[in-house]
């Protein structure tokens, strides 16, 4: 597309920093902190990018400014365009992560952080001691959210998050399979278990979603069979003790069972149904594609996740 000279002159780009600010914080007074201006500047401001756009752009509401369906169509294409601007002009030619001085914001589950987060640290220790990781737990559709709103610099999760836009930026981690999980000593049998058993015995089941249904329910259905979920947690770090505890069983991933297995001597058996494999991702705003310290810390978690144990 050939560049209009003419109309991009006369554009002050300075209202896209507004923009971003607004559709951010959802509040003129908030906006204008965080760009260090004045709330009757931001004001004028928003008067001049309604003008612009031609479109109202915000609505107030009780509960802030509530984005237009053009104002939200527009959030990832600015903040992209202003990050390609700030790499254009940036000094910061390259990152040393031995003199960095920054905080990286990861979201993932507890799985997640048990399997590459020890791996993630030591590498931030060594070849970044200047660099903090703050963990956050949140959901796949959460996730989505953060990022657009960029409280989260990026995520880690199961699956390949299939909600998400163009804008946001996808790589596979691992892949994995699936055991079962038990205390032989309450169930009253050794590995391997059988199908029987296995739709016998009460089950629990791990999810940050509501309801009590699974992978394991959509392969058991295939095949005409059903199972009782007694317990369902948001938590994988608590059901090794669940388990321990009593008659059940519950099925999960292959080398985050192992780990629970070894320490709390559990057995550990090939599940008696077929099941996808599971798929470890990672996601982040295309805006943050050419920063250095951002392609560093994806760098680290690819190492740390091939390191996982």
């Amino acid at each position: 597309m050939a560049i209009d000279y003419n109309n991009l002159s006369r554009i002050d780009l300075n209202l896209l920093v507004a923009f971003d600010a607004l559709i951010t914080e959802r509040s003129v007074t908030k906006a204008a902190e965080r760009v260090g201006l004045g709330q009757s500047a931001m004001s004028h401001n928003l008067a001049r990018l309604r003008q612009l756009f031609d479109d109202e752009l915000f609505v107030r509401t009780p509960h802030g400014m509530r984005p237009t369906p053009k104002a939200a169509a527009l959030a990832d294409r600015v903040r992209i365009t202003l990050s390609g601007i700030q790499g254009l002009v940036s000094r910061e030619e390259q990152f040393d992560p031995t003199k960095a001085n920054r905080t990286f914001r990861i979201a993932l589950p507890d799985s997640v952080e048990m399997l590459i987060g020890p791996k993630l640290l030591a590498i931030g220790c060594a070849e970044a001691p200047g660099l903090r990781f703050r963990l956050y737990s949140t959901d796949e559709r959460q996730l989505l959210e953060e990022i657009d709103a960029d409280n989260i610099d990026i995520g880690i999760g199961i699956g390949t998050f299939p909600g998400g836009q163009v804008h946001h930026k996808r790589r596979l981690l691992s892949t994995d399979s699936y055991l079962c999980m038990f205390n032989a000593q309450q169930v009253g049998f050794k590995p391997p278990i059988s199908l029987k058993n296995y739709v016998r015995l009460p089950h629990v089941l791990t999810s940050l979603r509501k309801g009590e249904r699974g992978v394991v329910d959509d392969a058991l259905e295939k095949i005409g069979q059903s199972r009782t979920v007694a317990l369902v947690t948001p938590r994988f770090v608590g059901v090794p003790f669940l388990v321990a505890g009593a008659p059940v069983v519950t099925t999960m991933h292959a080398r985050l069972a192992r780990i629970f297995a070894k320490e709390l001597n559990l057995a550990l058996s090939r599940v008696p149904v077929d099941l996808p494999e599971v798929r470890m991702s990672m996601l982040w705003h295309a805006s943050y594609d050419d920063d250095a310290g951002h392609a560093w810390l994806r760098n680290a978690i690819v190492r740390a996740s091939g390191k996982a144990r």
